[in-house]
């Protein structure tokens, strides 16, 4: 494990010591990211008192690396279920949820050698003790409002752990991984109006979001923004059900 008190990205400095042959499980650890990143291209706030980390993954074939993320959100939100009373939920594909308000999130990204697979990198945010800007505090939480004692370092630990336990040898998502899913679906038995309109049934095997509409059978959300149809000022929500890969 390596560990900087600051850093860009931990995405960053993860990918440059796969390229030079880092084991699968080597995790890097920040105290503080000035360029992280989210999912498609967003900038993340990764401030001192945080949780800001990545592991590497070498898996064995790319079969499952579609289902990555959400692999991983799952495991994260068990990881630090003891700490809070409060369930923590997921948000199809990659973000926790805690209080109604987005807790954490889960970046993948892949680096391929022709037509093989090279690596996998896993990043995993957590708000824990870490301050909120003013404009997210009603779409945003930190662990520690809820949890005023939390420590960093145990968070850290819990999803650290967590994250290198993880088998990515496994293709679709098992009926287990589903059933443990269920009971964390932030989105399931929610109405939406966008990008199409009807109520959202839960998860397919290859992590696409099932969509109940009046028109017919379910729909297969493979990618989109997902906009709530609660009130007229429902937060958009953005969302892919295949991660961000890059190749390279």
């Amino acid at each position: 494990m390596y560990y900087f008190e600051q850093v860009s990205s931990t995405m960053d400095v993860l990918h440059q010591l796969a390229e030079s042959g880092a084991e699968a499980g080597t995790a890097v650890v920040a105290g503080e990211q000035l360029q992280g990143r989210g999912s498609r291209g967003r900038t993340w706030n990764s401030p001192p008192g945080g949780v800001w980390l990545s592991v590497l993954f070498r898996p064995p074939v790319s079969q499952g690396v579609e289902v990555i993320s959400l692999r991983a959100g799952l495991t994260i939100a068990e990881s630090v279920q003891p700490l809070v009373s409060e369930p923590v939920q997921l948000k199809w594909p990659n973000d926790l949820m805690l209080d109604g308000r987005k807790v954490g999130g889960v970046l993948c990204e892949a680096r391929w050698q022709g037509e093989v697979l090279g690596w996998v990198a896993v990043g995993a945010g957590m708000n824990v003790r870490n301050s909120i800007p003013d404009e997210l505090e009603s779409s945003a939480v930190a662990l520690a409002e809820l949890v005023p004692a939390i420590a960093v370092e145990e968070v850290a630990h819990r999803v650290l752990t967590a994250l290198r336990g993880l088998d990515l040898g496994e293709g679709q998502l098992s009926s287990g991984e589903l059933r443990r899913f269920s009971g964390r679906d932030w989105l399931c038995g929610r109405a939406i109006r966008a990008p199409i309109a009807g109520t959202v049934q839960g998860l397919s095997a290859d992590g696409t979001l099932l969509v109940h509409t009046a028109a017919g059978p379910d729909i297969q959300l493979r990618s989109g923004s997902v906009e709530l149809a609660e009130s007229p000022t429902a937060g958009t929500f953005d969302h892919a059900a295949r991660p961000r890969y890059r190749q390279h």
